[in-house]
Order: C-alpha cells, then sequence, then structure tokens
C-alpha cells in the first residue's frame, strides 16, 4: 500500500515506530483544524451542536470492538483508565503481573499497596501462568496483550481458556500495543477489562482513548460508592453512575472527534486488509531477522504474533539506521521495531540492507 499521500512522514523517513507513537494522515488533520476553527468561530454554540459527537463515537468503539454501549467509558489514556479501574476495587485483591511489564501498567498495582505476584515471560509463558495461578491463588490477571519491548502477543485462545477454567478471576488488560491491528470481539474474549490509547495503532493522536468493561467486573467497581446520592442537576440527571469515575467533567471532542474519525478511517482501510498486510510483512521480518540471529525462536515461531520485535543491536547499527532515515526506539536492552499497514517491503529491506552493512 503507498500512503504517503495520506501520511506525509512516509516520503522523508522508514517509519517502524508505530509502537512508539502512529502518525496523523492528512485527512486527520483537516478534520482537526476545521473543528478548531468552527470551535473558534462558534464558542458555546459550536460545542452544542457538537455533543452528538461523543454518543457517535461510544457507538463507534462498541460495534468496532463487539462491546455493549453501556460497557464503554472514554477515558483520555490507557493510565487514567486503568488507574480509576483499580481505584475502584478492594484494596484486598491479589494481583498476577507479568515481569518487565509495561510500567503504566506495574507501577500502580504495586504503588497501591496490592498483594501481587510475578510471573516470568519466555517461551513457556502459558504453563508459567497456570502454575502462578495455581501456586499463588490471584484474584485478578493483568497484562498487556502484546508485550512492548519483546512484542510477545498473548495467544487469544489461551486468555478465553483462562476465564472458562477460573471464571471468579479478573482478566484486565492493556490494549495499547494490540487495537487497531486486527479484529477483536471483547464480547468473545473472555477479558473483563480491556484499556488502551489512541495514538499508537490507531492513529487517533494523543489524549483519548477507552475502556471497556465486562457486566462481572462493573459489579465489583467501587462499592462504596453505590449508596451514594447522584448529583441531580440537569446536565448529568442521565449520566451512570461509574461515568462519574470514568469520565468526570466534559469531555474534548478534538481529541474523542479524533478516534472517531480514525476508526472510520481504518474502517474504510479494513481492519482484516490491515492485519493480512501486517502479518505477512511482519512474518517476512520474522524470517529474516530470525536467520540473522536477531530473534529467538520462540518468538520467530509464534502464532497469532505482534507487530512488534526488539532487535539486539550495537550502538553502530542504531546510528546506521539512524543515519538511512529509519525511524525505530531504544526499548529495554534492546532496539524496538513495528509494522503497521502503511509499511511495505521496500521498508523491510531497507532495514536488512542497513543491517546488514550495505550502503544506503
Amino acid at each position: 500500500m503507498n500512503l504517503s499521500s495520506s501520511f506525509p512522514i512516509l516520503s522523508n523517513y522508514t517509519y517502524l515506530n508505530t509502537a512508539y507513537s502512529g502518525i496523523l494522515s492528512t485527512e486527520l488533520a483537516k478534520w482537526r483544524t476545521t473543528h478548531d476553527q468552527q470551535l473558534m468561530e462558534g464558542g458555546s454554540e459550536f460545542r452544542l451542536s457538537q455533543s452528538y459527537l461523543i454518543e457517535t463515537l461510544r457507538t463507534n468503539i462498541a460495534d468496532f470492538f463487539n462491546a455493549g454501549i453501556s460497557n464503554v467509558f472514554l477515558t483520555p489514556n490507557f493510565s487514567f483508565g486503568f488507574n480509576t479501574l483499580l481505584d475502584g476495587l478492594p484494596a484486598l485483591e491479589h494481583f498476577l503481573l507479568l515481569q518487565n511489564e509495561y510500567p503504566s501498567l506495574a507501577y500502580p498495582v504495586t504503588s497501591r499497596g496490592f498483594k501481587h505476584s510475578y510471573v516470568a515471560i519466555d517461551e513457556n509463558l502459558e504453563d508459567n501462568v497456570m502454575e502462578a495461578i495455581e501456586k499463588c491463588r490471584p484474584t485478578v490477571f493483568a497484562f498487556s496483550i502484546v508485550q512492548y519491548i519483546s512484542g510477545y502477543r498473548m495467544n487469544p485462545e489461551f486468555i478465553k481458556k483462562l476465564k472458562q477454567t477460573y471464571p471468579d478471576l479478573l482478566l484486565i488488560a492493556d490494549g495499547t500495543q494490540f487495537c487497531g491491528t486486527t479484529a477483536f470481539s471483547f464480547e468473545a474474549s473472555g477479558l473483563d477489562a480491556l484499556c488502551t490509547s489512541g495514538y499508537k495503532w490507531l492513529l487517533a493522536g494523543y489524549g483519548n482513548g477507552f475502556i471497556l468493561l465486562s457486566d462481572q467486573l462493573k459489579n465489583r467497581l467501587y462499592e462504596d460508592r453505590k449508596l451514594a446520592q447522584l448529583p441531580s442537576a440537569p446536565f448529568v440527571k442521565d449520566k451512570k453512575p461509574l461515568a462519574f469515575c470514568f469520565e468526570p467533567g466534559h469531555l474534548d471532542t478534538l481529541n474523542f472527534g479524533s478516534l472517531n474519525e480514525s476508526l472510520n478511517m481504518i474502517r474504510k482501510v479494513g481492519i482484516s486488509t490491515i492485519a493480512q498486510t501486517t502479518q505477512t510483512l511482519c512474518q517476512q521480518a520474522r524470517t529474516q531477522l530470525h536467520h540473522r540471529g536477531f530473534i529467538p525462536d520462540y518468538l520467530a515461531d509464534q502464532k497469532n504474533a505482534s507487530t512488534i520485535m526488539s532487535l539486539p543491536l550495537n550502538q553502530q547499527q542504531v546510528d546506521q539506521l539512524a543515519e538511512a532515515k529509519i525511524l525505530c526506539s531504544p526499548r529495554g536492552t534492546g532496539t524496538r521495531i513495528s509494522f503497521h499497514f502503511y509499511n511495505t517491503e521496500d521498508d523491510l529491506q531497507k532495514l536488512l540492507d542497513v543491517l546488514d552493512g550495505k550502503k544506503i
């Protein structure tokens, strides 16, 4: 797919850095400019005319991710949604976490004093998780669907198996490195919560995200507030109790409107097309990089693999990538690359040529 007209940065860089930040399309930039122009000219009248946009987005998310509309809450980012969720859980919850997990997931759990246990990430991850559940008896398993350093993706069938085997165990997932890469049904996933930011694979810019909650989890949140009388002011009279927690105050139509526009763009391209394009390219990349010794066997052969890879590069190789205008990120002890639907085989070949020491 040649999308340089929609994403001008592709004309100047080989962009292998979506895992750090997605890129804005010219179409979205034009929409945002028009939005702010109309807000400048209309003030409160414009805001009143845009009140429908928030519920349009909520419906769009529910449909795109197959979730109930009443189970969708709009948040400015993953961290806000996840921290709000944690504040609504009883202090006696026992969390199971993965080692070397994304700090914005692990730290909010440990810093609140929740009892927690860890499980190692390796080629035996699924067995490790099952053993840890049997041994530690956690009440919550919180994890990133795609690990931000290695790119390891949790097997969707394993998540379903966990819920079927341990129906009382809450499964809370960070989808920030996952949502927008392939089709996903929240209702069928086995998850109790999916939290995400929109600025990576959803290409919606910063300041928007959402959290999807199962009915099971909704019933366990903020027990101490359920007897409190709700505000009676006319402009909040229809607001549900959990919305006062996850959606306090006014919601920004620029940022959430950007997410709505990006979801519409992804629909236009086709999420199945995106998944097929990226998986084909990523499989080629994994094969070539594994052949060169950059990727371990268990990640090279993983089914349901992600679009992220981590390469153990030396400083000279990192400098050569920068000189060739290939954008990627240092993460952990390696250099992280990632492919989205706007990347091409030419991008992969350029990466390989630099790693092979060829002059670009």
